[in-house]
Formats: structure tokens, sequence, C-alpha cells
């Protein structure tokens, strides 16, 4: 318990006052000061539920009493005037120590610090009610991770987005009955799932940025959704790259087609296309199909082939043989100028 605060003075009311009294003052000033009609005075409104709850609690408020020194008054009966209650306070909180001081003086050593400024704050308060001003939604930023075909052929995704939405018990107050709100524990707000269906455009570039207006987290007093920023994540591939709007391609062919030549099938992202390999291709050798690459507008990039000479991973017994004889009729040393540049 914080000795400095001054539960009576807070609530408006002396140590004499009963449980009625205190009760009623309490309503009086909840109503008052509730969020949902003063946002602003959260603060005041906890110290008001705050200072209830000890005075309305027989045991609580004695304890309070005794640590604070608050003691109920000695009545005395005069001629010339009226009883007059006082109070034993600490010697740095006497009320009525100098006669001398101004009128904000008097009443900030009368009152506490925090109902001085309470009073003042609350005068201005009413004189003009202040104008709630409309919040925009915060921005929701996420990856999405994309293949090089979905880069070619565009398509769509549903994706999982967590929102931060108002809660659906207390509707943004934060506290329902002087509480604070079970739901949302006094925060006004849950987080929330939302799947988003979006459509992602050809020729995409790694690290791009989509924008999806309007979906990300919502406004406040009457403000504007935020958006939803996904930044685009390309899945790399050590035998596709594209640069600009060409179509890199590693693609194996076998020993037999190297020497022959002839049509060959290269898959694509839209179907087959055939390249017609020329005799002896050697492994490296580039081919450039036209019209085959990624589209962007009236726009066509190129399909780039760098041919690699790869031995299927299994040979039958007759295939092994035909090595074998391909060998013995082999007459030329490849490697025989290998050091002579």
């Amino acid at each position: 318990m914080i000795k400095r605060k001054n539960y009576y003075e807070i609530l408006g009311v002396t140590p004499d006052s009963d449980e009625a009294e205190i009760k009623a003052s309490y309503r009086r000033l909840a109503r008052k000061y509730h969020p949902d009609v003063n946002p602003d005075k959260e603060d005041l409104f906890k110290a008001i539920t705050e200072a209830y709850e000890v005075l309305s609690n027989k045991m609580k408020r004695a304890q309070y009493d005794t640590l604070n020194g608050f003691f109920k008054s000695q009545k005395t009966n005069t001629s010339s005037q009226k009883a007059e209650q006082e109070y034993k306070f600490n010697s740095s909180e006497d009320p009525i120590n100098n006669k001398k001081n101004s009128e904000d003086e008097k009443l900030k050593n009368r009152f506490s610090d925090f109902w001085y400024d309470f009073k003042k704050t609350s005068n201005n308060f009413n004189k003009k009610k202040e104008k709630i001003s409309p919040v925009n939604g915060d921005d929701i930023f996420s990856d999405i991770t994309i293949s090089l075909k979905d880069v070619a052929q565009g398509t769509t995704r549903t994706i999982n987005i967590m929102h931060t939405v108002q809660c659906p018990l207390c509707k943004g107050r934060k506290f329902i009955n002087g509480a604070k709100c079970t739901v949302c524990s006094g925060k006004g707000d849950v987080s929330d799932h939302k799947k988003i269906t979006v459509k992602i455009p050809k020729n995409v570039k790694n690290g791009a940025k989509l924008r999806i207006s309007g979906e990300g987290n919502p406004g406040k007093n009457g403000g504007k959704n935020g958006d939803l920023f996904l930044k685009i994540k390309v899945e790399t591939s050590s035998k596709i790259k594209y640069e600009g709007l060409n179509i890199y391609y590693e693609l194996p062919i076998t020993p037999f087609e190297a020497v022959l030549g002839g049509d060959i099938l290269v898959p694509t992202f839209e179907g087959n296309v055939k390249l017609k390999l020329p005799k002896q291709t050697n492994s490296g050798q580039k081919f450039r199909l036209a019209g085959q690459g990624l589209v962007d507008g009236s726009k066509i990039g190129d399909l780039i082939v760098t041919v690699h000479i790869e031995i299927p991973c299994s040979l039958s017994d007759d295939e092994i043989k035909l090595y074998e004889k391909l060998k013995k009729l082999s007459q030329q040393n490849i490697r025989e100028n290998l050091l002579n540049g």
C-alpha cells in the first residue's frame, strides 16, 4: 500500500464518512471518469477504483487508517460555533498550515498532489470536451516464398496473417464494470488469425514487395485500416535461373545425343519445346530458344540452354558391352595435347 496516496481525498470523503457516503461518492466519480466516458482519465479511474476497494472493506480500511494515521474526529460543542471536525495527518500533509498562501497553494495544501492535478485538469476538461481523433491501423509485414515456376506463370496463395483486432467483449474499452476485461486483460484488443487469398503476378522479382490495401490492422475511432506488405522470396535452383526476362537452364544430355545430334525435348514451364542438337555437341555449349522466356506485356525473353553430358545412373549389360566395343574402336587420344595449351 502506498503511503502517499490519500484514498479519502481521492474519493472526496473524510475519515468520518460512513459506508453509504463512500459508496455514493464512488458511484458518482466512477460514472464521471469511466474510460467509456473519459478515455483520457483512465489513470484517475483506476485510482478511484483502488481507493474504493480499500475504503469499502472494513478490515482493509482499518489497516489503512492505522498505517497512515487517520482517526475519526473528536466533536466538541460551543455556544458560538458548530462542531468542527479535525483530522490527524502526517505533518508533511497538514492541509491548513499557511493562511497567507494563494488560492491555488491552499488548494494544493489541502489535497494531495494527485487530487490537486485532477481538480485542475477536470475543470479544463469540463469547459471544452476533447475531440477523439481517428487513428489509422498499423501495417503488417510478412514474407512469402514462391518457386521459379510461380515466377514464370504467376500464382495465387492463401496465407494466414496474424491481426490485432478490437476485443469482442469490451469493444476496446478495456474495462467492464470497473474491472479489467478478462478477455483482453485490459488491452482493448486481441490477436486473431485471418486467411487471405493473394494473387501473385508473373515475373515478380526476388525481394519485391506486394501491397494489399486495407488488410493490415484495423483503424480506431473511424481511422483507416493498415495495409499488408508481402516480401517475395524466390526459391533458388542450381539448374534454373533468370535475369530480366531471360531464363537460364542447365540441360543434361546423354553421350550418344551429344555424338549423334538430333531433336531433343526441353521441358519448360509451359510444356516441352524441341531443341535441335548438332552432331558432336560438346558439354558446356549454349543454345538460345527465342521467345521461351518470361513475358512482360509486349516483351518476351528467351530460354538459354547450357548442355552438359551426363552418364545415366544405371546401364544395362548390352549398353556396357557397346561402350566396351566403342572403347576398342576408338583410336583418338583426347588428352594428348592437354599440356600444349
